[in-house]
């Protein structure tokens, strides 16, 4: 819960004073277009949380982690984005009886298309996309003294969508939320066990980007 009101506090603060920094600049006879900028880098952080518990009694805690992208344009509306973690989301894993029973780390990885609504001038610029990910599971250490289980890299599909607050021509703040949709295979003592696990995990993130 701190963590997601640490987000929280952060995504307000990006919300309200970026706007007024673009209204002024908008006004101003030096300002610039955005309009043909065609790269962007985006820097923040994300709370990684599953949509869903992995399996009845069983629960997986989310965390924090730094995020970064980078975005070509093809034009000012259509981007390529390719995103990921940029150190590990650390996940407690919980059962009803013991409490604790280990802790896993998961790093994702996405490529994807987006489209980013109205003018690039906007103060305020919503967007959509739709793309792949992949995330990598490490450092598990579930089982106990038993035999040890473990995750395969999880793979499928993922939905974001988000809002662009206008600094100035190059400088924007960024607020997104990504769903990821896939299936993680399941290892007990390193052979495969035919069962996959189901996390479905939201990230939501607040950042800092420039355009180029």
């Amino acid at each position: 819960m701190t963590s997601l009101r640490t987000l929280t506090i952060a995504l307000a603060s990006l919300v309200a004073v970026p706007a007024a920094f673009a209204q002024d600049a908008s006004t101003d006879a030096s300002y610039s277009s955005a309009s043909g900028k065609r790269f962007a880098v985006v820097g923040g952080a994300a709370i990684l949380k599953p949509d869903r518990d992995p399996a009845p009694g069983l629960k997986i805690d989310g965390d924090v982690a730094p995020v970064i992208s980078a975005s070509w344009y093809a034009t000012d509306n259509i981007a390529v984005e390719l995103w990921g973690a940029a150190d590990k989301f650390n996940h407690r894993v919980k059962a009803d009886g013991p409490g604790k029973i280990g802790t896993v780390d998961q790093q994702p990885i996405a490529l994807s298309g987006q489209y980013h609504f109205g003018a690039p001038d906007k103060v305020m610029r919503p967007f959509v996309g739709l793309g792949y990910y992949e995330s990598n599971f490490s450092n598990e250490t579930i089982g106990g003294d038993g035999a040890h289980v473990g995750l395969e890299t999880a793979k499928g599909a993922m939905a974001t969508a988000g809002m662009d607050f206008n600094i100035n021509q190059t400088w924007f703040a960024r607020a997104d939320a990504r769903y990821m949709k896939g299936d993680a295979g399941v290892r007990v003592g390193g052979q495969g066990t035919g069962e996959e696990l189901t996390i479905d995990p939201w990230v939501v993130g607040v950042g800092i980007g420039a355009r180029f």
